[in-house]
């Protein structure tokens, strides 16, 4: 890194396949002087952890923030952004907002992303590194702070619309939300561009904001 680096930077999302819902993004931030005690945290990717250990981390996260010895942030991206512009811009978005909340600028911090996330042009240390929530400590505490942020959305959105298990399925296109939604229809937080290939015709829940 070079001699002007301050941050090393984690970028991951959550919630990029599932029917309904937003799209999460964590940014996670590191001073490059506590980069070694990375290698300390026996963290994993969100996915491969329960909901009660990905709790956990995310507690870890704000006890360090409130340290001073991490900075982390996370966005939304609605599912109607989605639908408009699609789901790869929607991240970048997502992306853009969290590095901004951050005051994260070009020339302080190197960033590392999973899988085919980018971050903004002007930002140039930047390095995507496959299957990276699994392999980088920094981009899985972000995949954590992303997971947690979305899965606690979709248990709120689970009161409006019970209907749908948001609950249990979070969006994802299990087959009990399949057969929820043939029997009741999409609500307002379905991603229409999503469910394109279902044949749901005449079945439209009465939408709720």
């Amino acid at each position: 890194m070079g001699s002007k680096i301050a941050y090393l930077v984690g970028v991951d999302e959550a919630g990029r396949g599932p029917l309904a819902g937003p799209v999460a993004v964590g940014v996670v931030a590191v001073p490059v002087k506590l980069k070694v005690a990375l290698g300390r945290y026996a963290v994993r990717d969100s996915k491969k952890l329960s909901s009660r250990d990905r709790d956990e981390w995310y507690r870890f996260l704000n006890q360090e923030r409130r340290a001073g010895n991490i900075y982390f942030a996370t966005a939304l991206i609605s599912e109607k952004i989605i639908d408009s512009r699609g789901i790869v811009p929607a991240v970048r978005l997502g992306i853009k907002n969290c590095l901004q909340r951050l005051k994260l600028e070009p020339g302080i911090c190197e960033i590392r992303l999973d899988g085919s996330l980018e971050a903004p042009r002007r930002f140039r240390c930047q390095q995507t590194i496959i299957k990276g929530d699994e392999t980088e400590p920094i981009i899985a505490l972000a995949s954590i702070a992303a997971k947690v942020r979305r899965d606690r959305r979709m248990i709120r959105l689970a009161e409006l619309y019970p209907e749908y298990d948001f609950e249990i399925n979070k969006g994802y296109g299990t087959a009990g939300h399949y057969q929820k939604l043939k029997k009741h229809g999409p609500c307002f937080i379905h991603r229409r561009s999503f469910l394109k290939s279902l044949d749901l015709s005449g079945k439209e829940r009465r939408m709720r904001n």
